[in-house]
């Protein structure tokens, strides 16, 4: 099993930043990717970023804007959110397992909010 908690959401202006840190504790030896997904109201999650030894991966509506980096020694994952918009506000969930994605564990999410 592996445990994750998301820190670091909270309210921020348009054109702001937010850093969002995961750490990960348990089975960390099976972890290979980490990333975030993100959650509209009534809607699915969406992948924002993830990376592996394979590199990094962004959503298109993010790139450029999103810096996803891991700290491999601390089980960490964080995502730096810079010229947030308002269609950015979301709730955040950390993902960590072998592969990304439903197959992996999650974490309680964080609601990130941008105001106009």
């Amino acid at each position: 099993q592996v445990q994750l908690v998301e820190s670091g959401g909270g309210l921020v202006q348009a054109g702001g930043s937010l850093r969002l840190s995961c750490v990960a504790s348990g089975n960390t030896l099976s972890i290979s990717t980490m990333g975030w997904f993100r959650q509209f109201p009534g809607k699915q999650r969406e992948l924002v970023a993830h990376a592996s030894d394979l590199g990094t991966v962004y959503a298109s509506s993010v790139k450029g804007r999103f810096t996803i980096s891991r700290d491999n020694a601390k089980n960490m994952v964080f995502l730096q959110m810079n010229s947030l918009r308002p269609e950015d506000t979301a709730v955040y969930y950390c993902n960590a397992g072998a592969d990304i994605g439903p197959k992996g564990y999650w974490g309680q999410g964080t609601q990130v909010t941008v105001s106009s």
